[in-house]
């Protein structure tokens, strides 16, 4: 049966500290910082809803109190969110694939239904989230879908190369943009090491799902900055910073 986008869900990364943002970050978690007076995490939130995904699962930890006092139930941006609480609940954030396999059981999804991630501190302001994306994922064969990104003057050497449409080692490498379809089989097959409340970084697991030639690719050029510290913020604020759509077409 092919995916219901309506019934696809999301979960937005949120739970860092950003380090590397203070003393910014001190007094407002990263996701909640603005860009032309929207939050960072109200982008994505906004393009999930265009895109027609109306539940969204959240996992916080760093200063977690401002996000439901901020975003509330989701409700005004024609979404429902559930916050997977990591700080509440095991002292504090516990990387990307531990807050995968934390957040499977409010996803509540069947072990091949797509989901979305994305974190909530990148600017992506013209990626689509499009139903087409999920459909063409639910149909192949791969546990996981990944969108790649040219490498910014911050991480010049890359995470992964694309070939035949699966990610590989072998350059020339691109940088994950933070943006994935995932299955749950994705954690129950590769992650089955993990507990709720470990905390684990997710890289090992994409490296066994591209030996497993399960890890798909694909190379997108919109407009895409890694918030990782003041300046890009800053950047992105100024008079004259270009954020119109400028989407180039996936390949």
């Amino acid at each position: 049966m092919r995916p219901m986008q309506g019934r696809t869900r999301a979960l937005i990364l949120a739970a860092g500290r950003g380090e590397r943002m203070r003393p910014l970050t001190d007094a407002t978690p990263k996701p909640l910082l603005a860009v032309r007076g929207k939050a960072l995490i109200e982008w994505q939130l906004e393009a999930l809803a265009r895109a027609g995904v109306r539940e969204v699962v959240i996992n916080i930890a760093w200063l977690e109190a401002q996000f439901p006092a901020r975003l509330g139930d989701g409700s005004r941006h024609g979404l429902a969110i559930t916050y997977s609480m990591e700080g509440r609940d095991h002292g504090g954030a516990l990387e990307t694939a531990g807050a995968i396999v934390k957040a499977l059981p409010l996803l509540a999804l069947a072990e091949d239904d797509p989901f979305w991630v994305v974190s909530g501190d990148v600017f992506v302001p013209d990626f689509a989230f499009e139903a087409e994306a999920v459909r063409r994922f639910a149909a192949s064969g791969t546990l996981a879908q990944l969108w790649l990104v040219p490498n910014p003057p911050h991480h010049p050497q890359g995470d992964f190369g694309i070939a035949e449409g699966l990610a590989v080692r072998e350059a020339p490498r691109f940088t994950w943009s933070s943006i994935g379809l995932f299955r749950p089989r994705f954690a129950t097959e590769l992650m089955a090491d993990l507990a709720p409340g470990d905390k684990a970084a997710l890289r090992p697991y994409l490296e066994a799902a591209i030996e497993r030639r399960a890890l798909g690719a694909t190379l997108w050029q919109g407009q895409w900055t890694d918030v990782g510290t003041p300046e890009r913020l800053a950047a992105l604020n100024r008079d004259d910073a270009d954020l119109r759509p400028r989407r180039a077409p996936e390949g």
